[in-house]
């Protein structure tokens, strides 16, 4: 039993028919509410039984082994900073259950972002706190590249199938990730992408960002469809990349990459060193703060000299 409860795993919770519907040749019974449903699942859980296998960071599961009369509630627990969730043929509900892989109850101060996929559909997701929802994302009101965040103390997920005639071709999907408070350069990121950053921030940001790299801006491409801007950069210098973003072109051995950006933070190509940091969100390489080298060198020094730095890089 304890095995179960730490591994990730997914739980279908049944509550009965209180009576049948009244049946007519003019009306059927409207769908319960979001908050009925539930209601439902609170008050007449009685037993769960194992259902789709998955790991600690993604769930995929189908609405299509619902018996026609219930209204299952599923419960869902994942244990993971990102990861994903497909739900194929929704019907009734999801409570989405995620926290970080960390023993500790630290998690609270944790934020937690969902991407809906491009063609999501056939549910709402809300958040849920103490019986009471609140809409945080409606089914088909989404933009390929929008965010939604929240905080671990304004609920958790609860995902609602929508009626639907025809549920053979949607699928409700959506990526999540959890992220530090204390990574101060992805919470800007994020809630604030196209503000400039403070002092502060860029100094936070050389220290915690997936990738901190000196260069100049070759081009910027705007993705009408996808709502982002791709800025092409030739780079002088890395001082950081967790990750192989960055690449040396075999014609010239410079390293070159690419970064995206809103297409609302209207980027354009300027001349001059910037000093890149950023991180990976959602598989792709987003910008951070940004700002211009001469700048940061400024920023560095003046920390520097009042013993402020919160680490050591070599600016020049």
């Amino acid at each position: 039993e304890g095995k179960r409860e730490e591994s990730a795993r997914s739980l279908r919770l049944h509550g009965e028919r209180n009576s049948e519907p009244e049946k007519t040749a003019s009306t059927s019974p409207s769908p319960p509410s979001p908050l009925l449903l539930l209601l439902g699942f609170l008050v007449l859980d009685r037993g769960c039984t194992a259902q789709y296998s998955s790991d600690l960071c993604s769930w995929r599961g189908s609405g299509l082994t619902h018996e026609s009369h219930r209204k299952d509630v599923e419960q869902v627990y994942l244990r993971c900073s990102e990861g994903t969730i497909e739900w194929m043929y929704p019907t009734g509900a999801l409570i989405v259950n995620l926290r970080p892989n960390i023993i500790s109850s630290s998690y609270k101060h944790w934020t937690v972002c969902i991407k809906p996929y491009k063609n999501s559909a056939g549910a709402n997701i809300y958040l849920e706190k103490t019986g009471e929802l609140k809409l945080l994302v409606q089914e088909g009101d989404h933009s390929p590249t929008r965010v939604y965040c929240f905080n671990f103390d304004q609920g958790g997920l609860f995902v609602e199938a929508t009626p639907q005639q025809d549920i053979s071709r949607k699928i409700t999907g959506f990526q999540y990730e959890l992220i530090s408070k204390g990574m101060a350069s992805d919470l800007h990121m994020i809630s604030a992408p196209c503000r400039p950053c403070s002092d502060t921030e860029v100094l936070l940001a050389v220290c915690s960002s997936d990738f901190v790299v000196r260069g100049t801006i070759q081009s910027v491409i705007n993705e009408e469809d996808q709502q982002d801007s791709v800025i092409s950069i030739n780079i002088n210098r890395i001082y950081r990349q967790k990750t192989r973003i960055f690449n040396s072109a075999e014609e010239n051995g410079r390293w070159q990459g690419q970064i995206k950006t809103l297409l609302q933070c209207g980027v354009k190509p300027g001349e001059g060193d910037f000093l890149f940091t950023g991180s990976m969100h959602f598989g792709e390489v987003r910008l951070g703060c940004a700002p211009r080298f001469k700048d940061f060198q400024r920023m560095y020094k003046e920390a520097k000299d009042k013993g402020l730095n919160p680490c050591e890089i070599g600016p020049d």
